[in-house]
């Protein structure tokens, strides 16, 4: 019992002393964080400051553009796989095994999704093919269309207009990246040309493939994306060329962190004395053992916000996925082709944009921003997407304004297979699993949706946006604990507790729990650094053999005062 006792305050100590500082910076850098607006563009963003479409006669189809393209698109094919690591096509990251890689190779590339917009003033189709590959085509005359910095510019003009219509607003190029740590998971977008604007150290990041803003931020919105998401990701590792190990670092640093608030709790625990009942209390009557200033924080602090610390540092192990326990939540590139099943038709193809008056009559004199087609099997829809985010469904030979419920599980059967449909439900409102963070809106969680729940072993359930047929979520057994684990625990997003502003005094609260405790475990760690590492210099007391002197009032307490420092240490 004593070696496990010495094991307890010994693992708490070092792994306090080791991680004091990581643990303030992840308290501060989360606060920082819960304040911060996301600069990476979401979609209901990019339409508010989209331009408008007015679409005119003589715009080519889709098929037309398509068509026109097929020899300019080769060519840039030819020159990104010249250019892309061995083992990866496209410039992006391969999944899977080597025989599928092989035959999405070989396979004919089709149109797997178009939406027809006005880029710098000119419009275009924006296409994505059954590779994954974007590309923007003119709707003028079929050419592929490389946005140049010259476009970018006034492609900012536009985006800054939304905001300063009134007056003017200063744009400059500034240059071309390949790559930023500003965006994720962009690649395919890559280059972007960097727009300066305003006068308050506004930046633009526009992709020179498609001409979309992906990133929009001042010279303050960048500082709290450094101090907060940089930081609390481990960004800086990718900064230096380390970005293989961010995993394993963050993996490693939270599993140590659970330990070490772990056992602080247990610890915490054992050394407070409340005195309930007439039991004996440490001198003096203090209910801990703690006479500095910084030790008595640290225990309260610790004792009382040990348990969200604790969650927090689980949750963000859990975030790692250790071991591959949670599978992967969204349907990969193959699977979302089997549900949408087989290719864009000759309607799609060859649909040309009818006249502006009459596109205004059709949306109720919405601000149109944007046109495109979703299809599933043989149903098609066409939607017109408004400045504010508003879908309004374009009748087309007496088309339905979203799928029919038979179209959608036929998409499913031809994802999941044989698997037994148990329920199907239409949600008017949002649930446990499906919701929108806080700084999303009905256009990145749009409702109505239908759930669908089946009847395999993993009970899988998929949320489907009925209008345009798009998987919104797939959660499985495994996914569903990885929200409760990961996503409850961290963001505390359930219940009452999603509501704002109790959300924000809960996590104000105990963020602020934390900072203390991260700060008063530096000075702590400080000072027991110093202890460790002090030139010993000859006692001036006369010792029994391999025991130290002790206080009057440390015998009382029964145990050395080094001891009782070492709790929350």
């Amino acid at each position: 019992m004593k070696f496990v006792n010495w094991l307890l305050y010994e693992v708490h100590r070092w792994l306090g002393v080791g991680l004091a500082l990581f643990m303030f910076v992840w308290f501060f850098s989360g606060l920082v964080i819960m304040y911060t607006t996301p600069a990476t563009q979401s979609r209901s963003q990019q339409l508010a400051h989209a331009e408008t479409l007015s679409p005119e006669l003589g715009w080519l189809s889709v098929g037309d553009a398509w068509a026109l393209s097929a020899d300019q698109r080769k060519a840039t094919d030819e020159k990104r796989k010249a250019r892309a690591p061995e083992g990866v096509a496209g410039g992006g990251r391969e999944t899977g095994e080597g025989g599928a890689r092989a035959a999405a190779a070989n396979a004919v590339v089709t149109i797997a999704d178009a939406r027809l917009l006005r880029s710098a003033g000119e419009p275009v189709w924006v296409v994505e093919d059954s590779r994954g590959q974007r590309f923007s085509i003119s709707a003028i005359d079929g050419n592929l269309r490389e946005t140049t910095p010259n476009q970018a510019l006034k492609i900012a003009e536009a985006w800054t207009s939304v905001d300063s219509p009134n007056e003017a607003t200063k744009v400059s190029y500034v240059e071309t990246l390949q790559n930023t740590i500003m965006l994720r998971n962009q690649n395919a977008l890559s280059p972007f040309h960097k727009i300066a604007f305003g006068e308050d150290g506004g930046e633009l990041l526009i992709s020179s493939r498609t001409g979309e803003v992906l990133h929009a931020s001042t010279m303050v919105d960048r500082a709290f994306y450094y101090v907060g998401n940089w930081i609390h990701l481990f960004k800086p590792l990718e900064a230096i060329g380390l970005g293989e190990i961010r995993r394993d670092v963050q993996l490693w640093s939270s599993l140590l962190a659970t330990i070490a608030a772990l056992t602080g709790l247990v610890i915490g625990w054992i050394r407070w004395r409340p005195g309930f009942g007439g039991k004996a209390t440490y001198s003096k009557g203090r209910t801990q053992p703690y006479r500095e200033f910084w030790y008595k924080w640290h225990f309260w602090t610790g004792l009382i916000g040990g348990t969200v610390a604790l969650f927090w540092a689980f949750s963000g192990y859990m975030d790692t996925n250790p071991g591959k326990i949670f599978s992967e939540g969204n349907p990969n590139r193959q699977e979302l082709a089997r549900y949408v099943g087989g290719e864009f038709t000759n309607e799609i193809l060859n649909w040309q944009p009818v006249l502006p008056v009459l596109l205004a009559t059709a949306v109720g004199g919405e601000d149109v921003v944007e046109l495109g087609w979703k299809r599933l099997g043989s149903e098609t829809v066409l939607l017109a997407h408004s400045r504010d985010g508003k879908r309004i469904a374009q009748s087309q030979n007496d088309a339905p304004p979203r799928f029919s419920d038979e179209s959608l599980l036929a998409a499913l059967g031809r994802l999941v297979g044989k698997t037994s449909v148990e329920t199907q439900t239409l949600l008017t409102d949002y649930d446990s699993y499906y919701y929108p963070r806080h700084h999303q809106s009905l256009v990145e969680k749009p409702l109505p949706v239908l759930l669908v729940e089946l009847g395999d072993e993993a009970a899988t359930r998929y949320y489907i946006d009925p209008q345009d047929g798009k998987i919104l979520s797939r959660l499985d057994k495994s996914q569903r604990v990885s929200r409760w684990l990961y996503s409850a625990l961290h963001h505390w997003d359930f219940g009452w507790l999603y509501y704002r502003p109790i959300w924000d005094l809960w996590m104000v609260i105990w963020v602020g729990f934390g900072i203390v405790l991260g700060a008063s475990s530096l000075v702590i760690g400080w000072k027991r650094l110093k202890i460790t590492f002090k030139a010993k210099k000859p006692s001036r007391y006369k010792t029994t053999k391999g025991v130290s002197p002790v206080t009057a009032e440390e015998q009382v307490q029964g145990q050395p005062q080094t001891q009782i420092q070492s709790g929350f240490n």
